[in-house]
């Protein structure tokens, strides 16, 4: 029997896809956060030397990756781990949609996400037949719920959440007896103060779990930081006991990050000119993209991290991909993202920064009063 999946949802994009495609200067895609930059040499260098992988790798990672992803958190996030409290993984993805499943919720239960979400937080409860439910406010989360999904810096709207706003959530899922994780892969780019200088917020800061890590992880990926979407690098950490639990199923799946990404990763973790200077590309292109969009008289939300601008005109989230998809750029609707995104888009800064140049170039020939600013 087939499972009841939620649709997929990039299908819709095709005919805008088509519309900006036939622009007379091409497409600009936006609609996708995928990496264009080169992935940085050393990282490169360090997985080529480790290509005689020859026996099989450890599911929990050598004990040189645990070191060094402890090692990370303790220096950029100021989380003391050991390295027990910690896991690589096969990028991100494959663990926020298998989570549920590995922890043993099913019918019955409730799966808790943002409500402008990332759609493979729903699809994690829909695996497992569990009920899917948007709320950014804990109070409103019901006694069923098992597993709860933040996301800091958020995907689509770049929200990120405090220290005070982490806590509160912490207490509600352990006063519900829920797991809790943090998706905090857009962590390293921050923009406006404060979190232009350091990472955003953790959700292991002592700050919100107090001392025990109890019933909390966080979620971590190298693609975007480091541009190895193609590696499938990231880790969790957190709660040891919880861990070890997943670690008995990825081991009995075999579930096993390649060796030579494995060493990839030590590299890129221990290195932070790389993330510094990818961090400054992304900033010139999103500063170029703030503008042209204001210009347009479109109003930028939240946006204060991450790798996307939420942007709207006040009108349906599809009447502005049309819009744009008339001047040449594709970007994706919030409908994608939840009901919370009807009248938002999200753009994407991963383009070249010709590309970036040519779509501010566009918006600025294509300038109209949004709805908003007649409001």
């Amino acid at each position: 029997m087939a499972l009841d999946l939620p649709d997929f949802p990039w299908d819709q994009l095709v005919p805008y896809k088509q519309r900006a495609a036939a622009h007379e200067g091409g497409i600009v895609d936006l609609s996708v956060g995928s990496p264009v930059d080169p992935t940085p040499e050393l990282v490169r260098r360090a997985l080529a030397e480790a290509t005689d992988a020859h026996a099989y790798p450890q599911v929990a990672g050598t004990p040189a990756l645990r070191e060094a992803i402890a090692a990370w958190y303790g220096r950029r996030q100021g989380v003391t781990l050991t390295a027990d409290q910690v896991l690589p993984t096969i990028g991100s993805k494959e663990f926020i949609a298998g989570l549920a499943l590995w922890l043993g919720i099913g019918r019955g239960d409730t799966v808790v996400f943002p409500e402008a979400a990332y759609p493979t937080y729903e699809l994690g409860a829909a695996l497992v037949g569990a009920t899917a439910f948007a709320s950014d406010d804990p109070a409103a989360w019901p006694a069923t719920t098992k597993l709860v999904w933040l996301n800091s810096p958020g995907n689509p709207d770049g929200r990120v959440l405090s220290v005070e706003q982490l806590r509160a959530a912490v207490e509600r899922a352990r006063e519900l007896g829920a797991v809790i994780v943090g998706d905090e892969c857009y962590a390293e780019l921050g923009w406006e103060p404060p979190y232009d200088a350091a990472p955003t917020p953790t959700i292991l800061d002592p700050r919100v779990v107090g001392d025990s890590l109890a019933g909390v992880l966080s979620v971590y990926s190298l693609s975007k930081q480091s541009n190895l979407a193609g590696y499938r690098a990231a880790f969790v950490a957190g709660d040891a006991d919880l861990l070890a639990d997943v670690l008995a199923v990825r081991k009995h799946t075999g579930m096993m990050p390649p060796l030579p990404v494995q060493q990839a990763m030590i590299v890129a973790l221990e290195d932070e000119s790389h993330v510094q200077q990818q961090k400054a590309r992304y900033r010139t292109r999103r500063n170029m993209l703030r503008r042209a969009l204001d210009g347009a008289g479109f109003r930028i939300d939240h946006s204060e991290a991450g790798l996307y601008l939420w942007v709207t005109r006040g009108e349906p989230a599809l009447d502005t991909v049309a819009w744009l998809a008339d001047h040449g750029i594709l970007v994706a609707p919030g409908t994608f993202y939840g009901a919370a995104g009807a009248e938002h888009v999200r753009v994407a800064l991963t383009a070249t920064d010709d590309r970036i140049a040519a779509a501010a170039q566009r918006l600025a020939s294509g300038r109209r009063v949004g709805r908003v600013d007649a409001d």
